[in-house]
């Protein structure tokens, strides 16, 4: 419950023309109406107004997009297109909603249940090096697949909120 509430009380607005790095650790709203170039890294609800023009890599929970966006974008709960969204870049959403008349230019990769080695690098944003040294070291749940390593998605989810990585 307490959870929800802090996130509705972080809503920020960019109207403005920037570039360089957003990063936000914590939960937050943010909504983009301007131009934006650069990097954007998300938890919580990001949505990019019908006017916005962004040229960025974006990670984030729940993406909404209306406007234009060049880059790649890693959504971690779900993407939406609404039908003003023009995507140039390939995405990585968990779900996926496109809206009649949203054009996506690009390829499209959903997570599935079981993510190799380099897609819970990407999922989880950190280098692969770590991630093979997590799951043979046996600190991070996966299965070994020949020489290759799977993971459940799930699994890894519950990993990540239980403050066991990195340690």
């Amino acid at each position: 419950m307490g959870f929800k509430k802090r996130v509705e009380e972080k809503i920020l607005d960019v109207d403005a023309s920037m570039q360089g790095t957003l990063s936000f650790k914590d939960p937050v709203n943010l909504r983009i109406n301007g131009r934006f170039e650069g990097s954007l890294q998300t938890k919580g609800n990001l949505t990019i107004g019908n006017t916005a023009v962004v040229c960025a890599d974006i990670s984030g929970d729940n993406i909404i997009i209306g406007g234009k966006v060049k880059g790649k974008i890693t959504a971690r709960e779900r993407l939406t297109l609404l039908p003003t969204a023009v995507v140039e870049g390939d995405i990585y959403p968990t779900r996926l909603n496109v809206a009649e008349g949203a054009i996506l230019e690009g390829r499209s990769s959903m997570f599935n249940e079981y993510l190799n080695a380099e897609g819970v690098a990407r999922y989880l944003e950190v280098d692969l090096n770590s991630i093979m040294e997590w799951a043979n070291s046996g600190k991070m749940p996966g299965i070994k697949d020949g020489t290759d390593w799977k993971f459940d998605r799930k699994l890894v989810d519950s990993w990540v909120a239980s403050g066991k990585i990195g340690k």
